[in-house]
């Protein structure tokens, strides 16, 4: 299997209403990416507003034949109060695909927090019936937390065959994210990775001028979403790496080095190490993250933590992730707005930052 796949969450729309799907388009995308021997889709329940199921059952699944592609769908178990609701949006789901059965069928955006309602409802267990019956091939889940939650999944759930990640090359060392930690903890549970935001919602297009500079330099003829998709697409056990397409530029930009890929070489290696280092040059907070203001802060508040996801933000802009990131913080500890000002965080830091101004910022950015 080649390893671009088509994210369905960012399809070409008409007059910019995120629900209303241009067919025509989408169409002229699919067929062309299924005529040059891609086959991966990945869609959601969710995704632009419902309506990504159903394109997919209309251009896809109805026009070639099941043997032909490799579906990805998930269970938004975000929206799930009760058990009962599984077996019910399943059925709508395999409906609106217009397909029999899916080949990996995920638990979408784990954290924590859904962990534990997964838990109260053994949505696990649900998804092992699944496969028992022959309406889902392979079981995973898409993850939004930490290593340290990433572990305690796997281990409590073997049965895990995929775990869809965040992986690029700005997160990959990122304190919030934590690409490269929870990749690792996959690799050691033998569990093959998918990756989703590889070019981190586009932000890794659009890139500072002194950044493209140094890429353009190092192969005139590469374009600047090539090194993002080649970074993660050279990890080892990574099945796929998806690109939420919206154009056919994109889509033939995408094919022409993923039809035949090659793995970033330690040369290019080294030219993505100095684009991060500009990257990381415009960060909003200069935090280190000692985490020395952490143990005195009377709300426990996670500052090192809440200052990654602003910092990232301030690159790039509020991209996929870092509102899940934030909710999931807010879920366990202090909100940057707890903050009473008491200052033991000032003087704890050996930076001197002003800890409480600056998560007002955080505050405004995220709660404004």
């Amino acid at each position: 299997m080649k390893k671009l796949g088509f994210g369905l969450m960012r399809l070409p729309v008409i007059d910019g209403d995120n629900n209303k799907i241009d067919y025509e388009k989408a169409r002229e995308m699919i067929d062309k990416y299924m005529a040059n021997g891609f086959t991966y889709f990945d869609t959601a329940y969710m995704y632009h507003g419902g309506e990504s199921e159903k394109a997919f059952g209309e251009l896809v699944a109805k026009r070639y034949s099941r043997s032909s592609y490799i579906l990805t769908d998930k269970m938004p178990v975000m929206r799930i109060n009760s058990a009962d609701e599984y077996p019910k949006i399943f059925a709508e789901q395999l409906q609106r695909c217009q397909v029999e059965y899916f080949d990996y069928y995920f638990l979408h955006a784990i954290g924590m927090n859904t962990y534990r309602k997964i838990q109260e409802h053994d949505g696990f267990g649900y998804l092992k019936k699944l496969k028992e019956e022959g309406k889902i091939k392979h079981i995973g889940f898409s993850f939004h937390d930490t290593a340290d939650v990433l572990d305690k999944i796997l281990t409590e759930h073997p049965e895990t065959e995929l775990v869809q990640l965040q992986i690029n090359y700005i997160d990959w060392e990122d304190d919030s994210i934590q690409a490269r930690k929870n990749y690792e903890v996959c690799m050691r549970h033998g569990v093959d990775v998918a990756i989703m935001e590889p070019l981190k919602g586009g932000s890794l297009v659009r890139l500072p001028e002194k950044a493209k500079d140094i890429l353009s330099n190092a192969n005139p003829n590469a374009s600047i979403a090539s090194w993002g998709l080649r970074f993660a697409s050279s990890l080892d056990k990574v099945v796929i790496v998806l690109s939420g397409m919206s154009n056919m530029e994109q889509l033939e930009d995408n094919m022409s080095f993923m039809s035949d890929f090659v793995p970033l070489s330690e040369s290019e290696r080294n030219t993505i190490d100095k684009v991060v280092y500009i990257i990381n040059e415009s960060i909003a907070v200069a935090c280190t993250g000692c985490r020395y203001c952490v143990d005195g802060c009377p709300k426990k508040i996670a500052i090192p933590e809440y200052f990654a996801i602003y910092n990232n933000q301030s690159q790039f802009g509020l991209v996929p992730g870092l509102r899940t990131t934030y909710n999931h913080l807010k879920a366990n500890g202090g909100a940057p707005s707890d903050c009473i000002n008491c200052r033991k965080c000032v003087k704890a830091c050996p930076q001197q930052l002003d800890i409480p101004l600056h998560l007002a910022g955080v505050t405004k950015t995220f709660e404004g």
